[in-house]
């Protein structure tokens, strides 16, 4: 494990160090659903590589027709029809080979996108809350994109490579055994060793990297997001500064990276000038002891000098490696994290029943600790009793863990010790769906989603009627102001869309919970951005909903707290 730290020097997350080979192996484990495709490319791609190679190879034996050395004479224009051949053969395995390869990478990427967005729906809340957006964005963006390279040019280009050097080695013995061996060789150490040389040179640098692109996004996110602070109180040179200073460091890692490319590149070459200088030397010698002849020491050396296509791509491979095998680990963290709370879904399907008697919340001896904060206790042995149609209210000072009493009732966390019971029954003991479909929760920041007003409500209940979303926001006293817009409900509102105003974003979110129909409504500071008018409207509806509903709000508000049968003080964890 390393810790990675941002600029300043604080620690941002622990994260889990992998060899290069685990992630490797971790990353083939996905292609199992399309391995029919993958032997096709792989097979497409040898047959390329020979048809390549052996175009140089017939030159070869052209030379030595030619030349009358070679005792066994090919017809020239027989040679000259079998280079065409292999030429245009060339090009269309080729094309089908990369087809192949980049159909698995794309069609691969859609599915790791889709089980990272699953692994962080089951990590969320818990695990998420204060997480770093700009580096989440990455990885589900960048860090993905950029496995493209490791499965349309990595996977199938390592067994061709391997499959076209064996058939080399083969061909190669055929004339000289010490041939073959010298082959072996320089494909060992251009294909496998430079790339681990040059792999282990560049490491570091490459997981700096894709660390420090994640860093940059989020500061850029909180620059835009907090624009009209920055513009008002002349902040805007500092942060312009910060984000270059942090550019030029990234800039220093890329440099870093493409020297260490540039020197692989030149390795690469020089290896196989050296190898091809060896093979000649060698067959040349042979061929003066008479264990050789002329038509082998021509053949072997022009054979081996055009054969290095497929581990010089292996060798190239290496350098953009550096940044996949960074991106394939943060993505391996995300998808092997365990949530906090694991979600319930086998147990008997449980609602709070109409005919029910006893309280619908029932909180025991609550106690409660942030993961990684134990010293910080935020609630102390609460004990809390809650009615079935009971409004009550929850109040106290910033920090004395109103809010968080209400996401242990949405079991967002569980309790350090002591229990909660939802209908008589612990709430580890529910489904975790049916907590859900029996409570309703709104918060103070009602996010919008970029879709239309309507189905911004409708997330609620996704198969409830219009005639239903418009009673939702009649009651979330909204409905009037959405008929005055252009669209009316058809209104597209998120970033980049029409803007609503604090309060009505609020009362969209009011809105969802009413549309929800659940027995609890759970609300956290839900006037908080409104005016006494809709306030008052707001809570009237309410009121009239007491009969049907359990209601707990959580608010500084004292006007709020009017309509609660009973207001429970929270003051340093403690209710009372």
């Amino acid at each position: 494990m390393e810790k990675i730290i941002d600029s300043q020097n604080n620690t941002k997350k622990t994260a889990k160090r992998r060899s290069g080979l685990k992630i490797v192996m971790q990353l083939i484990g996905l292609v199992k659903p399309m391995i029919p495709i993958m032997i096709t490319a792989i097979i497409l791609g040898v047959l390329g590589f020979l048809c390549a190679i052996f175009i140089s190879i017939m030159g070869g034996y052209a030379i030595l027709s030619i030349s009358g050395v070679s005792q066994n004479s090919i017809d020239l224009s027989k040679i000259f029809a079998v280079v065409i051949i292999m030429a245009i053969l060339r090009g269309v395995l080729r094309y089908g080979e990369q087809a192949s390869n980049h159909y698995i990478a794309f069609k691969l990427l859609a599915i790791i996108r889709d089980k990272v967005f699953k692994a962080l729906r089951k990590l969320a809340p818990a695990k998420l809350e204060g997480r770093d957006k700009g580096n989440l964005i990455s990885i589900i963006t960048s860090d993905i994109e950029l496995l493209e390279v490791f499965y349309a040019h990595t996977i199938s280009p390592v067994c061709i490579a391997f499959l076209t050097c064996l058939i080399m080695v083969i061909f190669f013995a055929q004339y000289s055994f010490v041939a073959a061996i010298i082959a072996t060789i320089a494909y060992i150490s251009v294909g496998i060793i430079l790339p681990m040389i040059t792999s282990n040179y560049g490491k570091d640098d490459g997981n700096k990297y894709r660390q420090r692109f994640g860093e940059i996004n989020t500061y850029l996110l909180d620059s835009i997001r907090g624009l009209k602070e920055v513009i008002q109180y002349g902040y805007g040179n500092i942060r312009i500064k910060e984000i270059d200073r942090q550019s030029d460091y990234l800039a220093d890692l890329n440099d870093n990276l493409k020297k260490c490319e540039g020197k692989s590149r030149a390795n690469c070459d020089s290896l196989i000038l050296i190898f091809s200088f060896i093979m000649l030397i060698t067959c040349a010698i042979l061929n003066s002891k008479g264990k050789m002849t002329i038509e082998g020491t021509v053949i072997c050396s022009m054979g081996m000098l055009g054969s290095f296509g497929p581990v010089t791509a292996l060798s190239n491979l290496a350098n953009n490696l550096l940044h996949t095998f960074a991106s394939g680990n943060r993505i391996l963290d995300i998808l092997e994290e365990k949530p906090l709370i694991e979600e319930v879904s086998n147990k008997e399907k449980m609602s709070i029943s109409d005919e029910l008697k006893e309280n619908i919340i029932d909180c025991k001896n609550i106690d409660f600790a942030y993961l990684g904060n134990a010293d910080e206790i935020i609630l102390k042995d609460v004990s809390l009793e809650i009615s079935k149609g009971e409004i009550l209210g929850i109040s106290g000072k910033s920090g004395s863990g109103k809010s968080t009493l209400i996401k242990l009732m949405m079991r967002f966390f569980d309790a350090s010790s002591g229990e909660i019971k939802i209908s008589g029954k612990n709430i580890k003991d529910w489904n975790t769906e049916d907590i859900r479909n029996s409570e309703s929760y709104v918060i103070q920041d009602t996010y919008l989603f970029v879709d239309s007003i309507e189905n911004n409500v409708k997330l609620a209940n996704l198969n409830a009627t219009h005639e239903e979303i418009v009673q939702a926001c009649k009651k979330a006293n909204i409905h009037e102001f959405i008929e005055t817009l252009p669209n009316g409900y058809d209104t597209i509102i998120g970033e980049g869309h029409h803007q609503l105003s604090g309060g009505e974003r609020q009362r969209i979110g009011i809105a969802r919970a009413f549309l929800h129909d659940s027995d609890v409504i759970l609300l956290d500071e839900p006037t908080s951005n409104l005016d006494s008018l809709n306030e008052g409207a707001i809570l009237k509806v309410l009121n009239e909903e007491r009969s049907k509903k359990t209601i707990i709000i959580v608010s500084h508000r004292q006007s709020t707290m009017k309509i609660a049968d009973r207001v429970i003080k929270m003051k340093d964890g403690r209710a009372s």
